[in-house]
């Protein structure tokens, strides 16, 4: 005669709907707390092993958290009288919550995850069977579409994605590179030249502004750091207001023929 073995650890049948019975008629948030410790190692299955469309933007944190409370809500409501065991019914409240779970926290629709999953098997077949990774014409031949259009609807699931810019992605010649380096900068000051062309107009500038007379450049920090009027710094300079005022016409003029062969150079940092 065949024994029968029962998993260590694993409760059966038999004893989850006693400890239910019990709970139910006593109402021991002990007995509920043990029926929620037995299966919510079922949890982490569910979410780990049978839910593989968890974008990389979410966290697996949530849908355990999201199975938890299916597994509580199914304790409560379980009905032995419909013919399935507490696990069976469980095992199905917690998989269509995860599931729920995983619609609400996608936005993109569900053609677009089907193109998801058969251009990710069809990857994973001729791999298998290639032993390399496709390439784009090979894939899209393997999926029944063009390049292009399998080049559209890659750039659509990489839009659809929400993740991040640190996320290693490959490359078309299999290189992994971070997706921060796939995106094109608009900004200026993050360019080297525009840099370098920047600290260059600010070195010829210093060193004309350096060759002024002391009384100019005094005037220009007066007026252009300090944001004083011209009335202010003549009393601070012991001058009249129309002093300051010739001053000041005469440092522009000043500059601006020092300057004038790096017109250019002005120009593009503007």
């Amino acid at each position: 005669m065949k024994l029968e073995t029962k998993r260590p650890g694993r409760m059966s049948a038999d004893d989850a709907l006693a400890l239910w019975s019990d709970y139910r008629a006593s109402g021991d948030r002990h007995l509920r707390d043990r029926l929620i410790l037995t299966f919510s190692p079922m949890v982490k299955y569910i979410v780990y092993k049978k839910i593989r469309e968890i974008p990389a933007r979410c966290e697996v944190e949530d849908f355990i958290s999201c199975g938890l409370e299916a597994l509580i809500h199914s304790i409560e409501r379980y009905d032995p009288a419909k013919g399935a065991t507490l696990e069976q019914f469980a095992w199905t409240r917690i998989h269509g919550a995860v599931l729920d779970e995983l619609r609400r926290q996608d936005w993109a629709p569900r053609s677009l995850r089907r193109w998801e999953r058969d251009i990710n098997q069809a990857r994973e077949h001729f791999v298998g069977v290639h032993g390399r990774r496709p390439s784009r014409e090979e894939l899209a031949d393997a999926i029944g579409t063009t390049p292009a259009e399998l080049r559209t609807r890659e750039d659509e699931i990489v839009a659809s994605d929400v993740t991040s810019l640190n996320t290693l992605v490959l490359s078309d010649d299999e290189t992994a590179i971070e997706r921060i380096d796939t995106l094109v900068s608009t900004d200026r000051f993050a360019d080297p030249v525009e840099h370098t062309t920047r600290d260059e107009a600010k070195w010829r500038f210093r060193a004309a502004f350096e060759r002024l007379p002391r009384r100019e450049r005094e005037v220009a920090v007066l007026l252009y750091v300090r944001n004083l009027t011209l009335r202010e710094i003549g009393g601070i300079l012991g001058v009249s207001e129309s002093r300051v005022c010739q001053i000041h016409g005469q440092l522009k003029k000043t500059l601006k023929a020092s300057l004038a062969e790096d017109a250019g150079l002005f120009s593009d940092v503007a």
